[in-house]
């Protein structure tokens, strides 16, 4: 099967080029961008002489390949010389994305002596007669690691620790911007269950937190459980209880806005992998139907043979029917679909099949389990994990929230009842006015978000009712900052 790819700021180049200083130019350059299947976002005048305007055109386009048939298309225009190319998402990461900056001013030798030698080994003996101190006396009260081994990057598979560094400086910048959260990519060049909890375990005093990233499953399964046991500081696996946190979020909504209940609905998962398994446990607590989960092997069902320990539980928990077919088949007559797995595996003509009102998560990045603009034709909901369609489906909605909330009221684990708050979180953030069904899900730039989150996981780490609609509360009650006194 094959789809036209969408073209995205993901792929954005821009062009240097020369050309004739005639009226029409500039036209033919936005023309020749346009018929080669590329989007024009800007267009600035560099220099200018009488017979010649140099410009600076911009576009997006849908991979590598489609950006060098552009850029031919460009080179093939009479008057056009095309000077030089930048690809500008390469541009962004020149020296990495994220810096180290201090806290207090060094300026003298007064200021130096309270923060390093000797002043600071007062610090250092309050905190070795009272470790718990070192939340309120160090980095750890803010700080998190982004903690990955490079076997499982976003849909690029096992490419190793120093090519999964741009993703980890991406995740802290993440951490930074939206939740105030001081988070640093530790990348471990091993993928040793044994040893990737050790040397967690190891690090850990330096952290309030540890946010595990892009490791395989089912490995990715025992390492949180073990560190878990291990640590008295929160370990969350955001490629499972992050995507799951959204998801219900997402459909929360979703079944508000085509009147369903989570009681009612059958659920197709495609992807039986850390996200896929932790939405589908997520799914269950909150009291979801009857879900059939789907992955390479085929729909899990009770007695197939050779499944790992994750999807024998899936196998025995879900399924209600032990359907065994494939996964078009899987899904008719199903009221949603959930995808977290590979591209192009269903048409159009397979979401038609789906119970009415349906509702389709297809969330394999950047290309979708399905065309979104053919399940548009048939579903009533569609989402994706991409940015530039509606209803995008982001663990930015999440983690930050999550993980200020935690930090502020110094919780020592991540639990059940922390995921389903901040799913209702994330879904009061649109209000009744504004739901709609290109409108299921917040903006992750929508600043009520992260507040509303940190609210309700504060809220359950101390026990107390978790606030009906967080976001709605005034920023003085959502309790925003922990207390800095000694």
């Amino acid at each position: 099967m094959v789809t036209t790819r969408l073209p995205s700021a993901g792929f954005s180049i821009t062009i240097r080029i020369a050309v004739t200083a005639d009226a029409s130019s500039i036209g033919r350059l936005t023309t020749c961008v346009g018929e080669a299947g590329a989007i024009v976002t800007a267009l600035d005048v560099v220099d200018s002489d009488p017979t010649k305007v140099l410009v600076d055109l911009t576009c997006d386009t849908a991979d590598a390949a489609h950006a060098d048939q552009v850029v031919k298309q460009l080179e093939e225009q009479d008057g056009v010389d095309v000077r030089k190319v930048s690809d500008r998402t390469f541009l962004l990461h020149l020296g990495g994305k994220i810096e180290v900056s201090s806290k207090v001013a060094l300026r003298n030798r007064d200021e130096l002596s309270r923060a390093y030698t000797p002043g600071v080994a007062r610090v250092c003996m309050a905190i070795a007669e009272n470790p718990a101190d070192a939340r309120r006396l160090t980095i750890k009260r803010n700080t998190v690691a982004v903690v990955s081994d490079g076997s499982a990057v976003l849909g690029l598979g096992n490419i190793g620790p120093a090519a999964a560094m741009p993703v980890m400086e991406g995740k802290a910048a993440l951490f930074k911007r939206f939740g105030g959260v001081d988070a640093w990519p530790v990348v471990l060049d091993t993928q040793d269950t044994d040893e990737i909890v050790a040397i967690v375990k190891a690090i850990a005093p330096a952290y309030g937190g540890i946010n595990l990233e892009d490791i395989a499953a089912p490995r990715c399964f025992e390492i949180e459980a073990r560190l878990r046991e291990m640590l008295d500081i929160p370990v969350f696996h955001d490629d499972q209880h992050g995507t799951a946190i959204c998801v219900l979020a997402a459909l929360t909504n979703a079944m508000r806005v085509v009147g369903k209940r989570m009681e009612d609905v059958k659920v197709v998962v495609s992807g039986a992998g850390a996200a896929g398994t932790a939405i589908m446990k997520l799914l269950m607590r909150q009291g979801v139907g009857d879900i059939i989960a789907y992955d390479r092997k085929g729909a899990l069902h009770r007695g197939m043979p050779d499944l790992n320990e994750s999807m024998q539980w899936l196998a025995d928990h879900t399924n209600k029917d032990n359907y065994s077919g494939d996964l078009p088949g899987a899904i008719v007559g199903a009221d949603v679909f959930i995808g977290v797995s590979a591209p192009n595996l269903l048409t159009g003509d397979d979401i038609a099949k789906m119970a009415d009102r349906s509702i389709v998560f297809a969330m394999a990045n950047p290309d979708p389990e399905v065309d979104p603009r053919e399940a548009r034709k048939h579903a009533a909901i569609v989402a994706t994990g991409r940015s530039d369609q509606p209803n995008q489906i982001n663990n930015v909605l999440a983690f930050p929230g999550v993980f200020r909330g935690m930090l502020d009221a110094a919780a020592e684990e991540f639990t059940e009842e922390m995921a389903l708050a901040a799913a209702r979180a994330i879904a009061d953030v649109v209000g009744e006015d504004k739901l709609n069904p290109t409108v299921i899900i917040p903006s992750v730039f929508d600043p009520k978000v992260t507040p509303a989150v940190a609210a309700a996981i504060r809220a359950v780490v101390k026990g107390m009712p978790v606030p009906a609609n967080p976001a709605a509360l005034p920023e003085s009650e959502l309790d925003k900052a922990p207390d800095t006194t000694f």
